[in-house]
């Protein structure tokens, strides 16, 4: 028999080292784009360096807990985890840390942390173990159910930190995986007539949120205001040209491109990097999807495969929204770059994320031996997943 040789011995080894090469990328970003406003603020260049580097070890140790447990436990747990981000949510509004006129933060020992974050990932779980069950007995998938509705109010609750792209992310992953899983034809005409009116609405909710709308278009009109980060953001992208300026020696972190160290580090990472940079970062996010549409489609059950597709859209829109956001095609929402922007709760539930992926991978039936496959019983629960990502 032929032996086909590969680069890698399964879908997990890719993942990590991707992963790994983000957060190299991502630790010195965070360095190189924060030293500046970390010596004006704090007088010790390496205050945000430090930080991310602890909760960097947090999320490290967080990735190698979810990577070791099954992921089909997490639906035991769910309902207590659902109970204790609620609390978390609602102590948030009433004794959260407030910064730049948003109440996002609660803080532990020094240390403050986003419990809408750690919302991204349960709302996916959630959604992932309710249209599994429809998957695997072939029923077109619904979002009038109990899980939903609480993803609905986890995304209001955050809505009224206020945080609006967080908010849309919870509430929309889930039901994008709800789309992919068959929704009702119904239920697909009733999200196409009300989302535009529930997006309105929370644009309404906050004025600001319109004039960001209006500038998007062109932020030079109101560069003093409403488009002066879009406008130093491109700036920023712009000046580095084709190489870059060189690392530490871009010129927007002395005070003229704001939170430059994250909702806008990836501007800071094309001005030092250039396009050359922008575009092997665009390769390693591309390819991280790739695998993640991987280790789906080769899932045990439909549950790890849900799970997974959650897992690849979280990750995905994110990286979509924020450099749009930092590209000025989409209007300024507080949503990071996964791995490469500074935020510990991001950063965890980032390497959390694909501590469940390589979990799955490891479930995987293309990662079984002929031993492990030779004990699988065989009849209606050994077949294939319904719901393939990839034909």
């Amino acid at each position: 028999m032929r032996i086909r040789k590969t680069l890698w011995n399964n879908d997990a080894e890719p993942i990590m080292v991707i992963m790994a090469i983000l957060v190299v990328l991502g630790t010195i970003n965070v360095f190189s784009s924060s030293y500046v406003l970390a010596t004006i603020d704090y007088e010790n260049p390496y205050y945000f360096l430090t930080r991310h580097l602890i909760w960097l070890v947090v999320g490290v140790a967080a990735f190698v807990g979810c990577r070791h447990i099954n992921y089909r436990r997490w639906r035991i747990v769910m309902p207590w985890l659902l109970l204790g981000m609620f609390a978390a949510l609602a102590l948030v509004l009433v004794i959260g840390t407030s910064i730049n006129g948003a109440r996002r933060w609660l803080s532990i020992g020094g240390f403050g942390f986003q419990p809408a974050e750690f919302a991204k990932l349960l709302s996916l779980m959630l959604a992932a173990a309710v249209l599994s069950v429809r998957v695997k007995h072939g029923q077109p998938a619904t979002i009038f159910n109990a899980q939903f509705f609480c993803i609905f109010i986890m995304a209001v609750l955050t809505e009224l930190e206020p945080d609006m792209g967080t908010a849309c992310i919870i509430i929309g992953v889930p039901v994008a995986m709800a789309m992919v899983a068959g929704l009702k034809s119904w239920q697909w005409k009733m999200l196409l007539a009300g989302a535009p009116v529930l997006l309105v609405g929370m644009i309404l909710f906050q004025p600001y949120r319109l004039q960001r709308i209006r500038t998007m278009f062109d932020p030079w009109s109101d560069a003093q205001k409403f488009g002066y980060q879009t406008v130093q953001s491109l700036s920023t992208i712009g000046s580095g040209g084709f190489w870059g300026m060189g690392l530490g020696d871009g010129v927007s972190k002395y005070s003229y491109l704001p939170e430059a160290h994250t909702d806008f580090a990836f501007a800071i990472f094309c001005q030092e990097h250039g396009y050359i940079g922008a575009l092997m970062v665009f390769l390693l996010i591309g390819l991280l999807i790739l695998f993640c549409v991987r280790v789906a489609n080769r899932a045990e059950d439909e549950f790890g495969q849900m799970l997974a597709l959650g897992i690849m859209l979280l990750i995905m829109g994110q990286a979509l929204v924020n450099m749009a956001m930092v590209g000025g095609l989409f209007a300024v929402v507080g949503v990071p770059l996964p791995f490469i922007s500074y935020g510990g709760s991001s950063l965890i539930v980032s390497m959390m994320a694909m501590g469940m992926l390589i979990n799955i991978c490891d479930h995987g039936r293309a990662q079984r031996t002929p031993e492990d496959a030779a004990e699988k019983p065989h009849g209606p629960s050994a077949q294939r997943p319904a719901l393939r990502l990839v034909k």
